[in-house]
C-alpha cells in the first residue's frame, strides 16, 4: 500500500487554541481490495474503513478505529455548503463543535475529536458507536416492548436534557428525534447524539431554523425561542416510540405540517392502543411538568 506525502503542517494537539482550523486527513490508495484504512484523522489516531453505518440528506457515518483505545469508534463526515467560506467563519464553527468534546454525561454521546477539512469542504467529528444503531431502528425492530422499557429509555432522554439545558448558556439540540437518539441495546443504554450535526447545519445552511419539522416546536418557526423546544421534541419522540410512526405522518409536505402545528394543538388519536399505553401517556404528561420546574429554578 502506498501512501501520500501527509501535509507539512503539524496537527493541533488538545493542549493548543481549539479553534483554528484543522489540515485535511491524511488518504491512502491503494490496489487492495481490502485497505485496512482509507483515511486517517489529522493527529493519526482514528482510521477509517470503507464501511458506512448511516447516510442521510446531510451526513455520513463511517465505521473508524481508534488506535488508542482499541475500540471501534463512528466517523462523522458532514458536507460544508458555499455558505461558510471564509477561514474566520471555519474556525467559528469549529470552536462551537469542539466545545462538544468537554461535554460528559452518562446519557450524552461521547465526542472524541473533530476537525475541518478544508480543500473537501468537509467537517468531520469521532463519536462512540452503538451496538444497536438508533432509538428508531430499534423500536422497529423490537416492536414488542413493555412500557416499562419505554419510560426507562424516556428518564435516560430527560436525564440528558437536563443536563444539556443546565449549562450557561443552556445547549439546545434543536433536532432532537428518535433518530438522534442511540442505544446500545445490550444494556438498554440511551444517549442523545448529532448535538454537532445541528450547529452544522445551522451555520452552514445560514438559516437558524433547522430540523425536523414533525418534531419542530411552533416557536422554533419564528426563530425565537430557548431551550424548551427540545422538550416539545421529546414528547414527539414519545409518541414515535408508542405509535411506530413520525407525528403529523398524515401530512405529506412541510407546509403541512407547519400548518397543523400553527392551529390550535389536538390531541393524538389513541384510542386504538391498549389501557396502559394510554396510562402512560397521561403519566408522560405529568413527567414534563416535573422536568420544566426544575428547568426554570
Amino acid at each position: 500500500m502506498e501512501e501520500e506525502s501527509p501535509s507539512t503542517s503539524r496537527p493541533k494537539e488538545d493542549s493548543e487554541t481549539p479553534g483554528a482550523v484543522m489540515p485535511s486527513r491524511l488518504q491512502f490508495e491503494s490496489s487492495d481490495p481490502h485497505p485496512e484504512f482509507v483515511e486517517l484523522d489529522p493527529t493519526g489516531r482514528y482510521g477509517r474503513y470503507n464501511e458506512i453505518l448511516g447516510k442521510g440528506a446531510s451526513k455520513t457515518v463511517y465505521k473508524a478505529f481508534d488506535e488508542y483505545q482499541g475500540i471501534e469508534v463512528a466517523w462523522n463526515q458532514v458536507k460544508l455548503l458555499d455558505s461558510v467560506q471564509s477561514p474566520g467563519e471555519l474556525e467559528r464553527l469549529y470552536c462551537e463543535i469542539h466545545l462538544l468534546k468537554t461535554l460528559k454525561h452518562e446519557n450524552i454521546m461521547k465526542f472524541y475529536c473533530s476537525w475541518v477539512d478544508v480543500p473537501s469542504r468537509n467537517i468531520n467529528f469521532v463519536t462512540e458507536m452503538f451496538t444497536s444503531g438508533t432509538l428508531r431502528q430499534y423500536r422497529l425492530k423490537h416492536r414488542k416492548v413493555n412500557i416499562r422499557a419505554v419510560k426507562h429509555w424516556c428518564r435516560q432522554i430527560l436525564k440528558g436534557l437536563l443536563y444539556l439545558h443546565s449549562h450557561d448558556p443552556p445547549i439546545i439540540h434543536r433536532d432532537l428525534k428518535c433518530d438522534n437518539i442511540f442505544i446500545n441495546g445490550n444494556q438498554g443504554e440511551v444517549k442523545i447524539g448529532d448535538l454537532g450535526l445541528a450547529a452544522i447545519l445551522r451555520k452552514s445552511y445560514a438559516a437558524p431554523c433547522v430540523g425536523t419539522p414533525e418534531f419542530m416546536a411552533p416557536e422554533v418557526y419564528e426563530e425565537e425561542y430557548n431551550e424548551l423546544v427540545d422538550i416539545y421534541s421529546f414528547g414527539m419522540c414519545v409518541l414515535e416510540m408508542v405509535t411506530f410512526e413520525y407525528p403529523y405522518s398524515e401530512c405529506t409536505h412541510a407546509a403541512q405540517i407547519y400548518k397543523r402545528v400553527a392551529a390550535v394543538w389536538k390531541k393524538q388519536k389513541i384510542h386504538s392502543h391498549s389501557y396502559a399505553l394510554r396510562l402512560f401517556l397521561q403519566e408522560f404528561s405529568v413527567w414534563v411538568i416535573i422536568f420544566l420546574y426544575v428547568l426554570i429554578q
